[in-house]
């Protein structure tokens, strides 16, 4: 049985995953990107909880991250659209069917990225805050 985590950034890949771009969970850049862009899904850093007792509950705020890319001519436009395809998708369910509390996308920073031979890339990594709380940081 997976755990909340696992569960958690599974749906978040699956809303992803319905974006017209390609949604990879932790995989390598690919050699070519798809022409409606990329999404990479990062499993990211759950820090430190805050733990309460009685029940004992562990509260987090796990940082992922989403690696967004496009490439070609009119990537300024094809990437302003698939950040707001994102966060579309983010508020459209900021629980994810109740598996959060809160999910919370932060800007991106994008930057221009020469590729020899070939289109430049638009990109930019955009952190997501998952919320959520689980009884035991393991399970």
């Amino acid at each position: 049985m997976p755990t909340p985590r696992e569960t958690i950034l599974a749906a978040l890949h699956a809303r992803l995953s319905a974006l017209p771009a390609t949604a990879l969970r932790g995989d390598v850049l690919p050699e070519r990107l798809p022409a409606d862009g990329l999404l990479i899904l990062r499993d990211g850093d759950p820090g430190e909880p805050e733990v309460t007792l009685s029940p004992l509950s562990y509260h987090y705020q796990h940082r992922t991250e989403i690696e967004a890319m496009v490439q070609g001519t009119g990537r300024d436009a094809a990437f302003d659209a698939l950040c707001a395809s994102i966060g579309a998708a983010i508020a459209a369910d900021r629980t994810l069917g109740g598996l959060c509390d809160w999910v919370e996308a932060e800007a991106p920073r994008p930057v221009d990225l020469p590729v020899e031979g070939a289109a430049s890339l638009k990109a930019a990594v955009i952190p997501v805050m998952l919320h959520y709380t689980t009884a035991d940081p393991l399970a």
